[in-house]
């Protein structure tokens, strides 16, 4: 019965079961070994290749990417530097002025390129407050009154420069600056040049008084101009300086040699001597005005040379403009004047980054503290328009 039990169908799988799970782990014990060996083999192999050629395999560690943080740190500079300096060009010259023509432009003050040169008109600038340098930088571009009186002179000694353009955007400045500017274009005159005055956006009082020796004056409808008269402004203050405890005594020689002084009130004696000089300077205003505009009727002279300010459209109704217009009819006209078509413009030099940059820095310059100071402690006379 045992014997029967043993070769009955139904013990036949496990026995089987048995053997398959037998050889699973003989296999594996053998693929095992079969590795080890394969590892051991090539271990091997590796020791006597770096034996005989003494070079050692080892695995490298991943390379790390290449920095480029210098690179991109680089092009960002050199972008910021394009841009500040477009900034500041773009600060000194707002917009592009765009011409009906393309005007081209030469340079004057050279008598030497008398072949190479032909004839043409001279553009100088006249920008801001008509004054004199009080001080100067090698890093600043001269602007001052004398400057631009310089400018003139070169002009008229030129040959090729048949005429000139005053390009005016200016409240005025003081009276000195402006008389000397006012001399050198009658000067220029005399010697055979032609004066157009063009007006800008603002062209008032010593601006106004410069474009009296001009042939023709050119402004837009919308230009502030007039403003003729005199003005002195002297600071005071005596109220702060008590309040916070500080007292200035001065020592002259004279009563009269401190006048204008912000550290006291200013007396009724001193004040009239104030007032006939600025009465004198007055009278010296009208009188260019007067030479300068000689068809305008006294009485119409008289009542708008009291310092009011007015459009350059009631202007030239007035007689005080000859043609509303801008930058192109003012060249043409000069152009008319000299016996020039179409002319070109000489100007002494282009504005190259140098120039940009010098007025940049003497911009800056003029809107120190010290300078701000130094305008409060001395009390000038100006032809300016102010409010």
């Amino acid at each position: 019965m045992a014997d029967e039990k043993e070769n009955m169908p139904g013990n036949q799988p496990e026995e089987t079961n048995i053997k398959s799970v037998d050889n699973w782990e003989q296999k594996l014990k053998e693929n095992e070994k079969t590795a080890y060996e394969l590892e051991k083999e090539d271990t091997f192999k590796a020791e006597f290749l770096s034996t005989q050629t003494g070079i050692h395999h080892e695995t490298k560690p991943a390379s790390k990417p290449q920095q480029t943080g210098g690179f991109w740190f680089f092009l960002l500079l050199i972008a910021f530097c394009i841009s500040a300096v477009c900034g500041i060009y773009l600060s000194i010259h707002p917009s592009a002025v765009c011409a009906e023509k393309p005007v081209s432009v030469a340079t004057f003050t050279s008598s030497k390129n008398k072949n190479n040169t032909k004839e043409g008109i001279a553009w100088i600038k006249v920008r801001g407050v008509i004054a004199e340098e009080s001080e100067s930088s090698p890093f600043s571009m001269p602007t001052g009154a004398s400057y631009i009186s310089k400018r003139i002179r070169e002009a008229a000694k030129d040959e090729h420069v048949k005429a000139i353009v005053l390009d005016i955007n200016s409240p005025g400045g003081t009276v000195a600056s402006v008389q000397e500017i006012y001399d050198e274009l009658l000067k220029a005159k005399e010697q055979g040049k032609k004066i157009v005055a063009l007006f800008r956006d603002v062209a008032a009082s010593g601006g106004f008084y410069i474009a009296m020796a001009a042939d023709q004056i050119v402004a837009e409808p919308g230009t502030i101009t007039g403003s003729v008269g005199v003005i002195m402004q002297a600071g005071n203050v005596v109220g702060l300086f008590d309040k916070i405890g500080i007292k200035v005594t001065p020592i002259t020689s004279g009563k009269y040699k401190d006048i204008g002084s912000a550290y006291r009130e200013m007396t009724p004696a001193e004040r009239t001597l104030l007032q006939d000089m600025v009465n004198d300077t007055y009278a010296q205003f009208f009188e260019a005005v007067k030479a300068g505009r000689p068809n305008i009727k006294p009485e119409v002279l008289v009542e708008y040379t009291d310092g009011r300010v007015f459009t350059g459209q009631r202007a030239q109704k007035l007689g005080f403009v000859d043609v509303l217009g801008g930058e192109e009819t003012a060249r043409l006209l000069a152009g008319e004047l000299a016996g020039i078509k179409d002319p070109k413009i000489i100007s002494k030099k282009g504005d190259g980054l140098r120039d940009v940059l010098l007025s940049f820095s003497s911009n800056m310059e003029n809107k120190t503290l010290s300078k701000q100071l130094q305008s409060m402690n001395t009390p000038s006379v100006s032809y300016l328009w102010v409010f």
